[in-house]
């Protein structure tokens, strides 16, 4: 998978040239997720590996089950995509042209995963306490995980805060352990 992140790269960090320069981060987000959905169904991979279609006949489809939402600029990435057989990394693509977008925004990604749901209130605390932490504006993903029993967890890029009954029982049975 790292291998299809590092060839990913370059086509993300052009699109988002592209978008950055045109105004049009958010679009260009709308029409790469469009993409990665689209190139994540089997029947278009199917469709994406056959080698009986050419280039065009490939983008044609593409550009069609895409919609009319693709600019111009868009329409030549996915050109570029096809000619040199990388359209099937439009869901990394996609991942690190958000990645990208999120920090000039000055935005990160938190997943927070709970025992019991959060109320709104809770929810507001939790990402106050976390954009204090990261000095970000912080965009979560909240879901119930009834297997953490109580407490929650916060997955923030590569750093995970477990402070969920689960993750300190663990931590005791380390330390016991050792």
């Amino acid at each position: 998978m790292a291998e299809a992140v590092t060839i990913a790269r370059p086509y993300a960090e052009a699109a988002f040239a592209f978008a950055d320069a045109g105004g049009a981060l958010a679009k260009w987000a709308q029409a790469l997720d469009a993409m990665a959905r689209l190139v994540a169904h089997p029947e278009m991979r199917a469709v994406i590996g056959n080698p009986r279609l050419t280039d065009e006949q490939l983008y044609g489809l593409f550009a069609s089950l895409c919609g009319d939402g693709l600019t111009v600029d868009m329409q030549n990435f996915v050109h570029v995509l096809i000619e040199n057989g990388r359209l099937t990394l439009a869901p990394e693509i996609l991942g690190l042209f958000l990645e990208l977008k999120n920090e000039r925004e000055g935005v990160v990604d938190a997943v927070v995963e709970s025992a019991l749901p959060l109320d709104a209130a809770q929810t507001a605390a939790l990402v106050a306490d976390l954009e204090r932490r990261y000095k970000r504006k912080v965009k979560p993903q909240v879901t119930v995980n009834k297997e953490l029993i109580g407490g929650v967890r916060v997955q923030v890029g590569d750093e995970v805060i477990d402070s969920s009954v689960r993750g300190q029982l663990a931590t005791m049975a380390v330390a016991l352990r050792n």
